[in-house]
């Protein structure tokens, strides 16, 4: 748990509708965060600005559409899942109680600010002023009303029940999978009227009802102007979300809580302090730092949780945590916890530990949710942020299981993307040929695992698979396996068997072994590319292979053409217009030429320069696309932000390094965009990355000390990471084309 800082040294005062403005000296981590950061999507679903505490279950954020929607839904009370609609709602309005009642109520709305611990809106129709704060497992809304005449509270579940008893109402909503979220709430004054809605109107009589969009209504006498509203949640039952509220919050006062929220953020944030003349950067960094703690969350309460990956509830005092959408995650979130946030991320790993044991296989989980493992997307990267773990020394979680647990997600259920099913044919044929095969042009789908729109992906599941195999072979290694080990690190270069020598990309290939021809990188493989790929093209995947990136240099013939297609990638034209090029590509945004900052498998791409020889050019590219895709303000992420998966890419590159390659113990030197960065490590060590001569156009490493001693190597140890101290980067406007040229990143090497 981080330490909340005094309440004593925060003064509070609330203004209509009340923001909370906090006595400071100087800004705060907690200051520069900005939740409307990329609320306004630039093709697909935008960043939602959530309200929440750090890898707390309850979170909320305004339901609408974007920042561009010109009504909410309602007031939300939890959101069970990221990105998900929320459950259960409420309604403020001015009523005589007779007035026709619907059961969830859009509202045109102004004034509305958010922070992270924080929420306040003007709902104009009404003339209601809005302030909530949350905690952990419960949360607080204050609601100002403007007008006269009696008020009415108005409560919907969409599917599930709903009880009132006297100022307090009880509701359950139905999730998925036989997983149902739990709510307890008290006003904190007594109704004059309280009931089920029914045709309309409220039915004193009746108390409680089940069924589809129920609701239940409070009205209060006209003397009424503001009302309070005290709730707590749980996926276990009524009697524990009652407890949670009970536990967390003892009063109504929404400013108190507002202030304790706002310490936990500061404190959690401060993990890394920066400094840089340029706010600009710092409302960048601490929004996207912010971003990679929305999830997992933890759902443990008061030792026990609901596992929806066996349908019961548990005993245990180890928090459990899921929403964890891995294969975005694993590339740069997980290792960022690992440094910063060591306990939380060894209770993480050892979640997964427990879900594979509870689930009917027991199979590492690829997409953990709330209401279980959704293996959606493609390849089995749990293996690999349990591998990273490892390597990097962490040992607080049963590596045998997690190990076993991997393996057999791997070698026995399918490799389809999407798919829970065990392995088939298609699965049998990676194993003996090393490729998943892919179907020639009109050729029917025949394999009964593959889904209908997600197709095979077989480039992007053969690279992903090399990848995983050869994280388990690490592990199998270290684990003194050595069967298993040959196996894996084997498997390892399997992307050798779809590499096209030709042409310089991994091609698809059929079953009988002959490359899919004619062929066009950009626009080959329908919707998403995903008869080939997965949402990107062959552009993207052409760097797929991040654990042996000195391997796929010797492929394309040398430092100097892996270069060459390199640059390449970043000037290729669309070769369409973009209304063609996003209307099968949609996932494909942010383009630098043939280049995508706004999906995952793209964000170790501007690193690989330094493989080749080119620290510098990683060094620039890394600020043209900071500048070019990133910014602070409504429409600053260039494309969906899968809960830090994106955010996480910004942190490390603002810091100046990058895991370019989980499961290895090392990190990539990029380029600093701070005077000094000073990261408080788990172990209680500092790691301080200072740019000397700084300012925005001396993006370019001229020499490097680590500690005192020259550095000329562009990456770092993760010990030497862990071990604190000082790396020291002069900084110039020119490129030094000799630092850290002859001392490239370690990369997988077969022997």
């Amino acid at each position: 748990m981080k330490k909340i800082l005094s309440l004593l040294s925060l003064l509070c005062i609330f203004q209509v509708p009340a923001v909370p403005v906090f006595a400071q000296a100087s800004k705060s981590a907690v200051d520069y965060v900005n939740p409307y950061m990329g609320n306004i999507s630039h093709l697909l679903v935008p960043t939602f600005p959530t309200i929440h505490l750090p890898n707390s279950m309850l979170r909320v954020y305004p339901e609408r559409g974007d920042f561009t929607s010109d009504e909410i839904k309602g007031l939300p009370l939890v959101v069970t899942s990221h990105r998900g609609r929320s459950a259960f709602n409420l309604s403020p309005l001015h009523s005589d109680g007779k007035k026709v009642l619907q059961n969830v109520y859009r509202y045109s709305y102004d004034q509305e600010v958010i922070k992270p611990y924080y929420y306040a809106v003007s709902l104009l129709d009404e003339e209601v002023d809005v302030n909530f704060a949350p905690s952990h497992q419960s949360a607080l809304y204050k609601l100002q009303f403007n007008k006269k005449g009696e008020k009415s509270v108005v409560f919907n579940t969409s599917s599930g029940r709903v009880a009132v008893h006297k100022n307090s109402i009880s509701a359950s909503q139905q999730l998925e999978n036989n997983t149902v979220v739990y709510v307890y709430g008290e006003f904190d004054k007594s109704p004059i009227k309280a009931g089920i809605i029914a045709n309309q109107a409220i039915d004193a009589g009746k108390r409680e009802a089940a069924g589809k969009q129920v609701g239940a209504a409070f009205v209060f006498p006209a003397a009424t102007d503001q009302l309070k509203f005290r709730y707590g949640i749980s996926f276990i039952s009524i009697a524990q979300a009652k407890q949670n509220l009970e536990r967390e919050i003892k009063d109504y006062d929404v400013e108190k809580l507002a202030a304790t929220g706002r310490a936990v953020w500061d404190s959690t944030l401060s993990t890394i302090a920066v400094e840089t003349p340029v706010e600009a950067d710092k409302a960048l960094f601490y929004t996207s730092l912010y971003r990679c703690f929305e999830r997992p969350v933890n759902i443990s309460e008061d030792g026990r949780y609901f596992s929806a990956f066996d349908g019961k509830v548990h005993e245990d005092n180890l928090p459990f945590y899921t929403d964890d959408w891995i294969w975005d995650t694993y590339r740069a979130t997980h290792p960022l916890r690992l440094l910063i946030d060591e306990p939380v991320e060894s209770a993480i790993l050892n979640s997964f530990v427990r879900m594979s044991t509870q689930m009917d296989r027991f199979w590492m989980p690829t997409f953990p949710e709330i209401t279980g493992d959704s293996r959606r997307m493609n390849s089995n990267h749990g293996v690999v942020t349990i591998a990273d773990a490892y390597v990097k020394g962490l040992r607080t979680f049963d590596i045998e299981k997690a190990y076993e647990s991997g393996k057999k997600a791997v070698q026995e259920k399918t490799l389809a993307p999407w798919s829970s099913a065990p392995a088939g044919w298609l699965d049998d044929f990676y194993k003996e040929k090393g490729y998943i095969p892919a179907l020639q042009v009109g050729e029917a789908e025949t394999v009964p695992e593959v889904h209908s729109f997600e197709r095979r992906q077989p480039v992007a599941v053969t690279l992903g698979t090399s990848y995983d195999e050869w994280a388990l072979g690490q592990l199998a290694t270290a684990l003194n396996k050595s069967a298993d080990a040959h196996l894996f690190l084997k498997h390892a270069t399997n992307y050798r068997n779809i590499y096209n020598k030709n042409t310089g990309f991994f091609h698809p290939k059929d079953k009988d072994g002959r490359f899919i021809e004619p062929f066009d990188y950009r626009y080959a493989g329908g919707q998403g590319a995903r008869e080939y790929y997965g949402e990107n093209n062959g552009w993207v995947y052409r760097w797929d292979v991040p654990h042996n990136v000195a391997d796929l240099i010797a492929l394309m013939g040398g430092d100097d053409l892996f270069i060459k297609n390199l640059n390449q990638t970043f000037r290729e034209p669309l070769g369409k217009s973009k209304f063609d090029f996003y209307s099968q590509l949609p996932d494909h945004t942010g383009n630098v030429g043939q280049f995508s900052m706004a999906n995952e498998p793209s964000l170790h791409v501007p690193y690989l320069y330094t493989y080749a020889g080119q620290p510098w050019m990683t060094q620039k590219r890394i600020h043209d696309l900071m500048t070019q895709w990133f910014r602070n303000d409504l429409m600053g992420i260039p494309g969906d932000e899968d809960g830090g998966g994106m955010s996480a890419f910004v942190v490390f590159s603002m810091i100046g390094f990058y895991p370019v390659t989980p499961g290895l113990p090392a990190y990539t030197i990029g380029s600093p965009f701070f005077a000094d960065a000073s990261v408080k490590l788990s172990n209680g060590h500092t790691f301080r990355v200072k740019a000397e001569n700084f300012a925005k156009e001396n993006k370019y490493i001229q020499s490097a000390s680590l500690n005192g001693k020259a550095l000329d190597a562009s990456w770092l140890r993760h010990e030497d990471v862990m071990n604190g101290g000082v790396l020291l980067l002069k900084m110039g406007d020119k490129p030094n084309r000799n630092w850290g040229a002859n001392n490239p990143p370690p990369s997988f090497q077969m022997k």
